[in-house]
């Protein structure tokens, strides 16, 4: 019989704490730039971001299962503790349950939530494998941020800077397992500074594009959750540059899946929301405890 821990484990389930500061980010970055009223339904597109989140877990191990047999034997369903029948049934009934509360918020969301879903299964069953693998997996992180703004493209460049921290976690967990050459995690940490710098920036942004005077509370909040998520992300993917075997890589991957929630935290910070910002932070030390127990990659 299958577990509540086997499938929580299939999904991923401390990962989906980073998921919902997407849609936060989102929607943050859209009222931000327009006024007016936030819309009853909103509240229920975390929600639909984590369905489609755990859907894409269970459905990417269903499609790995002939690779983790030989790799990772002790994953959900390899180990037989999860059937594969039932992992895809699992991934279809959360994408239908994402696609359905975000329909909640509206038709522009349900677009976007289509969109989503249709990228999270390409990802899986066509280019995890792919060189567009790791772009198509940042396609999805910066539509999740889409999706809280119910399509706006005020969220575009917030969405924009997650699914760069995205790519970069993706290419590198490539490795997790053989390890992979010093080049790739340097790149990828590389890169990792560039959007932390970004994320501080987009406060002075915002407000240089529709005038008027800069608050200096978003601005330090957001410049020091940037720099959290520099050094939390990229100094573990500098160590996985000097010693790129296997574990290394993996404890970079997973830094990097965990490094999210202070990305998020800036972006939301830059957008007024300092509060808001501070309490994601606060998602950060219950992820690190959960992953010890379940893994997030």
């Amino acid at each position: 019989m299958t577990r509540a821990r086997d499938l929580a484990e299939l999904v991923r389930l401390p990962a989906a704490l980073t998921v919902p500061g997407d849609a936060l980010v989102g929607m943050r970055s859209a009222a931000a730039s327009v006024a007016g009223p936030s819309r009853p339904g909103d509240v229920a597109l975390p929600a639909a971001s984590v369905c489609l989140y755990w859907a894409g877990m269970a459905l990417n191990d269903w499609a790995d299962r002939d690779l983790d047999a030989v790799e990772r034997p002790e994953r959900p369903i390899p180990s037989g503790r999860v059937a594969p029948r039932t992992a895809f049934t699992l991934a279809s009934g959360l994408t239908a349950a994402g696609l359905g509360l975000a329909a909640v918020a509206g038709r522009r969301s349900v677009a976007v939530a289509t969109a989503l879903a249709a990228t999270v299964w390409t990802y899986d069953l066509a280019a995890r494998t792919t060189r567009v693998g790791p772009a198509v997996m940042g396609a999805a992180r910066g539509l999740d941020v889409l999706l809280g703004a119910g399509g706006s493209r005020h969220a575009a460049l917030p969405a924009a800077l997650v699914a760069a921290h995205t790519v970069g976690v993706t290419a590198l967990s490539r490795g997790e397992v053989h390890g992979t050459r010093p080049v790739v995690p340097a790149v990828v940490a590389a890169a990792t500074a560039v959007t932390s710098v970004a994320a501080g920036a987009l406060p002075l942004v915002r407000r240089t594009r529709r005038g008027g005077a800069v608050r200096r509370t978003p601005v330090v909040a957001a410049v020091a959750l940037a720099g959290l998520h520099a050094v939390s992300v990229a100094g573990a993917q500098l160590r996985a540059a000097r010693t790129p075997d296997g574990a290394t890589v993996r404890a970079a991957t997973g830094a990097g899946v965990r490094g999210l929630v202070p990305l998020q935290a800036s972006l939301l910070a830059g957008t007024g929301a300092v509060g808001t910002a501070l309490g994601l932070v606060a998602v950060g030390p219950a992820l690190r405890a959960a992953s010890r127990v379940v893994s997030p990659t």
